[in-house]
């Protein structure tokens, strides 16, 4: 083979990049007519099909015709695009395993062999991650264990958490509460990524209660009568009320707005009422009513903080059939915070689930109202208020839902309430379907007062289809008062016989005298 003058002999190099954001190009070496030859970029660990894309590897062919350049990948001739005086090769997409690329200047193979060669391993196939089905505890403050296998991972990640498998692969990780949701990310070393999601939040128990107010319970007779049901076993939970319709909070609450503004009372002693709930084996709902707020509005407004309280365009409080001073301004930071701080506090107090009601804006002509400081539109703002509640409540261990209107699934605008969006940030919603609420004809039913069955079936359906992929429950209120048709023990068991129908095991009933027909 005919030497090449060393006048003509220049360098020959194999320079690669790679150009993906989540990693750094190693510095190699490459074989070449003078020896070992610098290398800059080629891959030194595997490369996954993202990497492999946007690979583009460079042959120096300082002192030669870069057009003259031979290069081969895995023995077949490949074209590389030149720019001065190198020579761009992109491999394009390959199939696993590792692959050789050459290089070779005319009068080359001073050894033997190509004056610069380089190998790189190609590895697209992700790792794979089997999780284990574990029951979800039934409460916030019960652990959640997460178990499963990995093989082929370099790292692991139970969402932000580094977990450490045992040699064979398996790993068991224990969460000190249910996460409303997240995932397993199994990363290998070429930066193939499998997720799995894993489904959090709890199994809510069966749900059979009745509606209960503060003053209700601070009543021997009411309170009895609620207790007796417990005890024929016709109920198994109690919703009990924590701030009701004019703002008062039935115990002594220690938020200090609360206090400030003359909401936290003495109508019961909410510990000591968890207490004896819970020792007849019955959870307890504490309803917030959250933005229907009179108490809270008109001190608001009177000691200066106006842009607490929903006003009319004209500046003034916004007036409704609810009252002249009725409503707080639900995008405001602070409402928002006193709404939550109660949740929580009740939380730690025991109480099992929080649910908000009122958790809307005033119902009327949305032109008519001004919501200052609100960022969005009154519907996304509802639901950002719950997402913001979430993560509190449940890291004081209660279950959160969300009581609804009934028209919610078929004219959401009306009152801000857009369910998928709302049920995304609750454990469950609790629509409220009274037939005496309905118009004669909706949902094809001509009488709804009179046809309970019927529409609370039919109106549903809505709501378990509205539900469906966002991991919340359905748990509705029925109705157990009269109004316009007198309703007793067989209007009542019909509409918990259209729940079950509609597949739901749970309900609450509502009575504003607190006397029920069960």
């Amino acid at each position: 083979m005919k030497r090449v003058p060393k006048s003509r002999r220049g360098r020959l190099v194999l320079l690669a990049a790679v150009l993906v954001a989540a990693g750094s190009i190693v510095v190699g070496a490459v074989r070449g007519s003078g020896g070992e030859l610098p290398l800059a970029g080629l891959p030194a660990g595997p490369v996954d099909a993202r990497a492999l894309a946007d690979l583009v590897i460079r042959v120096d062919a300082s002192g030669h015709d870069p057009r003259e350049i031979a290069v081969e990948l895995d023995g077949e001739p490949v074209t590389g695009t030149v720019e001065g005086d190198t020579v761009l090769v992109r491999p394009g997409p390959l199939p696993d395993g590792v692959h050789r690329l050459t290089a070779t200047a005319p009068g080359g193979f001073l050894s033997g062999g190509p004056d610069a060669a380089g190998s790189f391993t190609v590895d697209s196939t992700p790792p794979v991650v089997l999780v284990t089905a574990t029951p979800p505890p039934t409460s916030y403050r019960l652990p959640f264990v997460v178990r499963g296998s990995v093989q082929g991972a370099q790292q692991v990640r139970l969402g932000a958490q580094p977990i450490t498998p045992a040699p064979d692969g398996t790993f068991e990780v224990t969460l000190p509460r249910p996460p409303a949701a997240t995932t397993i990310e199994a990363v290998d070393a070429a930066g193939n990524v499998t997720t799995v999601p894993i489904l959090g939040g709890v199994d809510i128990p069966r749900t059979r209660a009745v509606h209960v107010t503060a003053h209700a319970w601070s009543h021997e007779g009411l309170r009895e009568s609620v207790l007796d049901l417990a005890r024929a076993g016709r109920i198994d939970t109690v919703q009990l009320d924590i701030k009701d319709e004019d703002g008062i909070i039935g115990y002594d609450s220690q938020v200090p707005l609360a206090r400030e503004s003359g909401a936290a009372s003495t109508i019961y002693d909410a510990p000591a009422a968890v207490r004896q709930l819970h020792d007849l084996g019955l959870r307890v709902v504490g309803r917030i009513v959250a933005f229907r707020d009179p108490q809270v509005a008109a001190w608001a407004w009177h000691s200066g903080r106006r842009d607490w309280v929903v006003q009319h365009a004209g500046g003034q409080p916004y007036s409704s059939h609810y009252g002249p001073i009725a409503f707080t301004n639900f995008a405001h930071p602070e409402i928002r915070r006193y709404n939550i701080d109660l949740a929580v506090e009740a939380a730690k107090l025991g109480f099992d689930d929080i649910m908000y009601d009122y958790v809307r804006r005033p119902d009327g002509p949305l032109a008519q109202m001004v919501f200052p400081g609100i960022a969005t539109d009154p519907t996304t703002s509802i639901a950002e208020f719950l997402r913001e509640s979430r993560d509190p409540v449940h890291e004081s261990g209660a279950v959160l839902g969300a009581a609804v209107f009934g028209i919610a699934s078929t004219r959401p605008e009306q009152i801000a309430q857009d369910i998928p969006m709302i049920a995304r940030h609750v454990d469950y919603v609790a629509p409220m379907l009274y037939p005496s609420h309905w118009n004669a004809g909706e949902y094809g039913v001509a009488d709804p007062n009179s046809q309970p069955y019927d529409i609370i079936l039919a109106s549903l359906g809505d709501f378990v289809r509205l539900t469906a992929g966002t991991g919340a429950e359905v748990i509705p209120w029925l109705q157990d008062f009269s109004l316009g048709v007198t309703y007793g023990p067989g209007q009542v068991q019909a509409q918990i016989d259209a729940t079950a129908a509609a597949g739901i095991d749970s309900y609450i009933l509502w009575s504003p005298t607190v006397r029920y027909h069960l």
